[in-house]
């Protein structure tokens, strides 16, 4: 049972952006940017048991103008902030990052001078995953959440005014200083 029996007569109609977003979606180049253990589960979510390649994305690469993923897999130290966003910066237009694990998202355990809390403050975030380390399972399951994301991104004139919508609502939000929680 084919996709051309479920077509009447054969005809197939869609938009640009749908074309377009199945497309980016289905074909997703991570670059490699393995910092401490987040690395190792990563790179096991790449190996035979996980197959990244069943989500098309089974080659990593090792140089930034080849890659639309940046999968940023542990701790960022302060000497390695500036390569990373010098990374980022190569990477061709559209991007997207991944923080894996804590240490990415929040700085982890590592509460001092020495590491970066939390790499949004480099580079823009698209999915946070959490774990000490993160299981092969959940990293597949946060690309799985970053193809719906890519899915419904819109071209054009709709993405200026998506964006623009998104920076909105982010101003307006509470900043994280000022939330209450169990830690407050």
């Amino acid at each position: 049972m084919g996709l051309e029996e479920k077509l009447p007569s054969g005809v197939l109609l869609t938009t640009v952006e749908g074309l377009a977003g199945y497309a980016r979606r289905n074909s997703l180049w991570p670059a490699t940017f393995g910092l401490a253990c987040c690395a190792i589960e990563m790179m096991a979510s790449g190996a035979g048991r996980y197959d990244l390649a069943r989500f098309g994305m089974e080659v990593f690469r090792a140089s930034p103008r080849q890659a639309d993923l940046m999968i940023v897999a542990g701790r960022v130290s302060q000497k390695m902030a500036p390569i990373l966003r010098q990374i980022y910066d190569q990477m061709a237009a559209p991007k997207w990052v991944l923080a894996m694990g804590v240490c990415a998202s929040s700085g982890g355990m590592f509460n001092n001078y020495a590491i970066v809390q939390g790499v949004d403050h480099i580079v823009p975030v698209d999915i946070y995953l959490p774990g000490c380390p993160p299981r092969p399972e959940m990293l597949i399951d946060a690309l799985m959440k970053l193809q719906e994301q890519i899915k419904e991104t819109q071209l054009g004139a709709n993405r200026a005014a998506q964006i623009k919508e998104l920076e909105h609502d982010a101003l307006l939000a509470t900043p994280t200083i000022a939330m209450k929680g169990l830690m407050r």
